[in-house]
């Protein structure tokens, strides 16, 4: 008898049983992860590798077992694009609209889930009501925003004679900055809910001490409540740049295809534009992995300045 197995027949019941407890959770636990693994290969990391595959060749869509010839032109899809004065304008439209989104798309979240996190009337429905334009069809909320902002809306007959000429969406100056706007407005509801769920986790002794320390409200929004959230303000902040970058469906319904003159077009709107309209798939691709690179490099510097502790 070897020696191994006079050591397992000598150990005590209990650790052999932990051992094989621990044994089994080792097992089961690349089936739990497995859906997820699938799912993050089949819709992330293949489609991915294929834009890749696609950006360093003169790709093109056609019929499905169709042989055609889609050769490597290296870098040449990349050079075109950091040179074409469309996809350089989607970008900086893009600028424009974290400008303006990420700020006040942070702020108003934060102030507004400081003030729901009180006992206040009717706190249920006012969280409610913050949460519902997030979840209602963006075409029914571009419906509402048309009809209020059009050059014969609600919001010109108001203003009248400072009405801005030409309307807001026909208007080269104000189209992104509106559709900024807009989508602050829509995706408050989430960004409340993360900063809602974060103060929940700031412990109410600091703001007793900083009271008896003579702290008004002020104070304490900015000494207490402001860096115990910072986990959430990064996780809004990364939440909106994303939200930027995938930018599409608004300016595609407010502006009719990204006007007026590419004003409000996104580097995504330029992509469907040069890929599914015009044919050129490996063009597109190539825009969309710059794309990713700039989102990357934003996180990047999003995380050094607010991710740390």
């Amino acid at each position: 008898m070897s020696a191994t197995s006079t050591a397992d027949r000598s150990a005590p019941p209990r650790s052999r049983s932990r051992s094989s407890q621990r044994a089994g959770r080792s097992r089961l636990g690349p089936l739990f992860i497995a859906p997820y693994v699938i799912f993050l290969v089949a819709i992330f990391a293949y489609p991915v590798g294929l834009a890749v595959y696609m950006s360093f060749r003169d790709y093109f869509f056609a019929a499905p077992g169709a042989v055609v010839d889609r050769p490597f032109v290296g870098l040449d899809n990349y050079a075109e694009a950091l040179q074409d004065s469309a996809v350089l304008q989607s970008f900086g439209n893009v600028a424009i609209f974290l400008i303006i989104n990420v700020p006040l798309t942070v702020g108003l979240a934060l102030v507004l889930a400081t003030a729901l996190n009180a006992a206040i009337p009717f706190r249920t429905f006012f969280r409610v009501s913050y949460y519902v334009p997030y979840i209602t069809a963006s075409v029914a909320v571009v419906g509402v925003w048309l009809f209020l902002f059009n050059g014969s809306g609600l919001i010109n007959n108001l203003l009248g004679p400072l009405a801005p000429e030409p309307s807001w969406f026909v208007n080269s100056t104000l189209a992104m900055p509106l559709i900024a706007v807009y989508v602050s407005w829509k995706q408050l509801g989430i960004s409340v809910l993360l900063y809602l769920a974060a103060l929940q986790n700031v412990p109410k002794e600091l703001y007793e001490a900083a009271e008896l320390d003579g702290a008004g409200r002020l104070r304490q929004f900015r000494s207490v409540t402001v860096p115990g959230v910072r986990p959430a303000t990064f996780l809004v902040t990364l939440l909106a740049t994303i939200t930027g970058a995938n930018l599409f469906t608004e300016p595609y319904l407010l502006t009719g295809g990204g006007g007026p003159n590419g004003a409000s077009a996104s580097p995504v709107l330029v992509m469907y534009q040069e890929g599914i309209q015009q044919g050129n798939a490996g063009y597109a691709a190539a825009i969309g992995i710059i794309l990713i690179v700039a989102v990357l490099v934003l996180a990047g510097v999003q995380r050094l300045v607010l991710g740390r502790k």
